[in-house]
């Protein structure tokens, strides 16, 4: 699910990032407030990552949006 941002996809974006994290804790110390910093910028991509994934829908729930009453789309209370 990689998608493009110009000609860099978001995982190769976040790959950067995390090398760029390691570079930047071992140079200034994993206390500095430039490694948090650098950190932040990954766990924001890996978010942003995840995002995508929850919102893609697959076929069945375009299907039961479309037709909630359908056999395939009842929810059943236990």
């Amino acid at each position: 699910m990689a998608q493009a941002t110009g000609n860099v996809t978001i995982e190769q974006r976040l790959n950067t990032l995390i090398e760029s994290a390691h570079d930047v804790c071992s140079t200034n110390g994993t206390i500095s407030d430039d490694c948090a910093a650098a950190w932040d910028a990954v766990e924001e991509v890996q978010a942003e990552i995840s995002h995508r994934r929850s919102t893609v829908k697959t076929s069945l729930t375009v299907f039961c949006d479309d037709n909630p009453d359908a056999p395939e789309c009842r929810i059943y209370d236990v």
